[in-house]
């Protein structure tokens, strides 16, 4: 039974973390998450296939 309420609490300020960094951050938004970091998702010529960036640039969504 302690574990189930230790792992609640922890749950519980994972995703109050999240939520207040969400909060702090400007327009609310997490940095660093345009697709074109992720090679998966890149086209032949290496750019993000949802906004058209490439990785040395910033999205353009």
């Amino acid at each position: 039974m302690q574990t189930i309420i230790l792992t609640i609490v922890l749950m519980a300020l994972a995703i109050s973390g999240i939520a207040i960094k969400l909060l702090v951050k400007k327009n609310g938004r997490f940095s660093g998450t345009c697709s074109s970091n992720n090679p998966l998702i890149q086209n032949e010529e290496g750019a993000c296939s949802i906004c058209g960036a490439t990785p040395e640039e910033k999205c353009k969504s």
